[in-house]
């Protein structure tokens, strides 16, 4: 049996775009959704802003989201499977502990309460960073979030950070129907300094030819798996981080890997994962790669 997408709400613009995505992205791939809303109402109960005179509890808004999130999202597609759930809990702990159960999980970059001017909510960061499945962080631009440009972008790094993002990623490009666009950037090293412009051009050339070479083994099993899978490849010169932010303004998705080191327990995020997560011009996926 197919576990469910699992989306966090809390009522925010934010998180409706989040349920919107979420409901087209489990009808691609067949999956029921369950909506979870996460609030700790015992702890902020009688802080809430009156309506008129009837001063709705914590407890009772939580279950109001909850509930129009879901008739929200069988609107959208009726033929979809939907389920809520309201939880006395933290949203991130509520969320890690759904991961476990999950096949990926999907949240807005905005929650209600985040201080104006935040490039990303703290609960989506701390999810992303930490959870055991696969992590969907909604943001970007409209034509973006509505796959509009049929290109699903994965960077590939090393293959002990990127085979699990790889396999992701042709599994997204393949249940779309759209091509993948993998990428893998390569630098000149700081150090390097050649007087001759043909040994120089000689030097970046081998470089780019050894990203090309690591690209297409990074790739071979998971495009042996999804032969159907139209892949395009690119070795480009930069930043790992840049090369994808410039990318990701025209793609509908943007999947990179997250190292998760037994025994650590911060926030594992690499630089690439937490610059997409706060600037990319796209829908995020976030796959973590066991050590």
């Amino acid at each position: 049996m197919e576990l469910p997408l699992v989306v966090g709400v809390d009522g925010s613009d934010s998180s409706l775009q989040a349920v919107d995505w979420a409901v087209d992205e489990a009808a691609r791939h067949g999956l029921s959704l369950r909506l979870l809303h996460a609030a700790l109402w015992e702890r902020y109960e009688g802080r809430l802003p009156s309506f008129g005179t009837d001063r709705p509890t914590e407890k009772v808004l939580a279950e109001h989201i909850a509930a129009s999130c879901a008739e929200r999202a069988q609107l959208r597609n009726p033929q979809v499977k939907v389920s809520s759930v309201v939880l006395p809990d933290d949203a991130v702990s509520a969320l890690l502990h759904a991961a476990h159960e999950s096949s990926a999980l999907v949240m807005g970059s905005r929650g209600r309460g985040e201080v104006a001017g935040l490039l990303l909510g703290s609960v989506s960061l701390a999810v992303a960073a930490r959870a055991v499945c696969p992590v969907f962080v909604v943001r970007g631009g409209e034509r973006n979030r509505q796959g509009a440009f049929g290109k699903v972008m994965v960077g590939v790094g090393d293959a002990a950070e990127s085979s699990a993002a790889v396999r992701f990623a042709c599994r997204e490009a393949e249940a779309r129907g759209c091509a993948l666009h993998a990428v893998r950037a390569w630098r000149r090293p700081a150090h390097e300094h050649v007087d001759h412009p043909l040994v120089a051009d000689g030097a970046a050339g081998a470089r780019e030819e050894r990203a090309s070479s690591l690209l297409t083994d990074a790739l071979r099993d998971a495009l042996r798996e999804h032969p159907e899978v139209d892949v395009h490849r690119r070795a480009v010169e930069g930043p790992a981080h840049k090369v994808l932010l410039d990318s990701s303004a025209e793609a509908d998705l943007v999947v990179v890997g997250a190292l998760r080191r037994h025994g650590h327990f911060g926030l594992q995020l690499g630089r690439v994962a937490h610059a997409l997560l706060h600037h990319a011009a796209c829908p995020v996926a976030v796959v973590p790669q066991r050590a």
